[in-house]
C-alpha cells in the first residue's frame, strides 16, 4: 500500500533522539451490492441492490527510544454507507504498541489472536468476496447464526480494549490475545463482561505456512478451534482452512458444536487479473434449507488492476443459508 508520509523525520534529529513519524494511509472503495437476503419479509423495507461504499484513513505514530525500542499508536477515521442506510463517519479506539526485536505488544484496540492468523481470510482486497466482503462466508469461525465472535481490531468502534504479545523468529510465529469488556451498568452488582483469551502459533515452511488457534470464552458459545494451511505455488494458490465453533448453536436444548471447513484458491490470469474462488462446508445441527443453517456456501472474486492502486473489483456468493450476492466497483489504496 503506497503510504503518503506527512513527516519523514518529524520531531528533531537532535543528538541522542530518534526521529518520530507520523503516516497516513488508507483505502476507497465503492459500487454496487445485490443481497438477496435484503427480499426477506424481516427486511421487506429495504432494497435489494444498494450502493455500498467505504473510504478510511489510517493514522500511525512511532517513535523510538535511545534503546532502540519503538513505541507507537493507531487510530483510524471511517466513512461507511451499505444496504441503503445513510452514510456514518467516526473514528475508532486508538491501539498502542511497544515493538524490540521479534516481540511486539499491543494494548487497547487489539488485533485478536484468531483474526490475525495467517490464512484465515481470503487473498482479496475485502479480504471476502466483492467490495466489502459480501458477508465473510468463507470464514471457518463465522456460522450461520454465529459469527464475528472473536476479537478484532475494530475500524468503527471502542473495539476490545485488551492486551495482545506477538512474536516471530525465523519460521516461527505465535500471538496471545486477552480481553475483557465491562459487566452491566447497574451499579453494586458483580455482572461479568464478555473475556476472551485466545492464542495462534503459526510455522512457514518453504513456499507454505500453517496455523493452529484457539480461543476461550466466558461465553460457552464463543469456545472455537482453527486451523489453516496455505501455500504458494506461483501462479497459482491454495488454502485449506477448518474450524470446530464450540456449543455455537442450541437444538432441543443441547448446546452443539458446528464444524466448518473451506477450501480457497486463486490464479493469476496474465498480468493485472486475479481470480479467487471458495467452497464452505458447515455441518450445522439446526437446520437446513432456504434461512437455514446448515449446508454449502460458495463465492468467486475477480480483480483487474489498472494501476496507480486502483482495481476493479467484483464478486459473487451463495450463502449457506441459499441467499446470493452480487457486488462490483472499484477500490483504490493511498
Amino acid at each position: 500500500m503506497k503510504k503518503v508520509l506527512f513527516a519523514t523525520t518529524a520531531l528533531i534529529a537532535t543528538a541522542g533522539m530518534a526521529a518520530a513519524e507520523v503516516n497516513i494511509s488508507g483505502y476507497g472503495r465503492f459500487g454496487l451490492d445485490y443481497n438477496e437476503a435484503n427480499d426477506t419479509a424481516a427486511l421487506d423495507n429495504t432494497s435489494s441492490t444498494n450502493i455500498t461504499s467505504r473510504l478510511r484513513f489510517t493514522f500511525d505514530a512511532t517513535t523510538e527510544t535511545d534503546g532502540g525500542v519503538t513505541v507507537g499508536a493507531r487510530a483510524r477515521a471511517q466513512f461507511e454507507n451499505r444496504d441503503g442506510a445513510p452514510g456514518t463517519g467516526v473514528f475508532n479506539g486508538a491501539q498502542f504498541h511497544v515493538a524490540y526485536g521479534g516481540l511486539r505488544v499491543n494494548v487497547g484496540n487489539i488485533w485478536g489472536a484468531i483474526d490475525n492468523m495467517p490464512g484465515f481470510y481470503l487473498e482479496t482486497r475485502s479480504v471476502g468476496i466483492g467490495i466489502d466482503g459480501a458477508g465473510f462466508n468463507s470464514l471457518v469461525a463465522n456460522v450461520a447464526g454465529n459469527g464475528f465472535d472473536w476479537d478484532t481490531y475494530t475500524s468503527a468502534g471502542a473495539g476490545r480494549n485488551g492486551i495482545e504479545a506477538l512474536y516471530s523468529v525465523g519460521g516461527f510465529s505465535g500471538h496471545l490475545s486477552y480481553s475483557q469488556a465491562n459487566g452491566g451498568a447497574v451499579p453494586a452488582t458483580s455482572a461479568n463482561g464478555t473475556e476472551r483469551t485466545a492464542v495462534h502459533v503459526a510455522y512457514t515452511f518453504g513456499d507454505w505456512t500453517a496455523a493452529l488457534g484457539y480461543q476461550d470464552s466466558n461465553v460457552a458459545t464463543e469456545d472455537k478451534l482453527i486451523f489453516t494451511v496455505a501455500g504458494d505455488l506461483g501462479q497459482f494458490g491454495v488454502r485449506l482452512a477448518y474450524g470446530n465453533n464450540q456449543d455455537a448453536v442450541t437444538v432441543g436444548g443441547v448446546a452443539q458444536d458446528v464444524d466448518k471447513i473451506t477450501l480457497a484458491g486463486n490464479v493469476e490470469l496474465g498480468a493485472a487479473s486475479t481470480l479467487v474462488a471458495f467452497v464452505s462446508d458447515e455441518d450445522n445441527p439446526a437446520g437446513t434449507g432456504v434461512g437455514g443453517t446448515d449446508g454449502t456456501a460458495f463465492g468467486i472474486n475477480y480483480s483487474y488492476d489498472l494501476g496507480g492502486g486502483v482495481s476493479f473489483e467484483a464478486g459473487a456468493v451463495e450463502s449457506s443459508t441459499d441467499f446470493t450476492t452480487v457486488q462490483a466497483g472499484l477500490y483504490f489504496s493511498f
